[in-house]
């Protein structure tokens, strides 16, 4: 048998994401395994020198950690809680280089990632982090796509 007793599961909040879940939920409930969520706050791209910024950047960083210790506390039911073991985990940096960090870290079995199907220019512009997870994770990586995403051919 397979053995997959650590998961990591990133996530963004996305609807896409938040689909993803159900299946590391699902695989950690039914292997017993211990289910690592991630967050990852992207680094800000704020040019040095501009203008009229009265807010400081590590003020809004902290405001995104609150924000996201908020969100990733209620993001898995209750239910769940007293089935499976979960440690929740916000870090600051690239969300793709996190990622592979983190799987690295915490000796990860598998990923369980969304993919947000984008194409063309919006691809091009934003990269695929769930490509790059792929591609570069040190274990197998599921991508889940949202239910409703609509097939379309190239």
């Amino acid at each position: 048998m397979i053995k997959i007793e650590r998961i990591l599961f990133p996530t963004d909040f996305s609807a896409c994401s938040k689909h993803a879940l159900k299946y590391a939920l699902d695989f950690a409930t039914e292997r017993g395994a211990k289910l690592y969520i991630l967050h990852v706050i992207p680094r800000l791209n704020i040019p040095v020198g501009t203008g009229g910024l009265t807010y400081p950047v590590s003020k809004i960083y902290d405001d995104m950690e609150r924000e996201a210790k908020k969100q990733i506390h209620h993001l898995v039911p209750k239910r769940f809680l007293e089935k499976i073991k979960v440690e929740n985990i916000i870090m600051r940096g690239s969300p793709f280089l996190e990622i592979i960090k983190a799987a690295r870290k915490y000796d990860i079995d598998l990923i369980t990632i969304a993919t947000h199907g984008r194409k063309g220019l919006s691809h091009a512009l934003l990269g695929s982090t769930a490509e790059k997870v792929v591609r570069t994770a040190p274990c197998p990586v599921l991508c889940v796509k949202h239910p409703e995403h609509e097939f379309v051919l190239p």
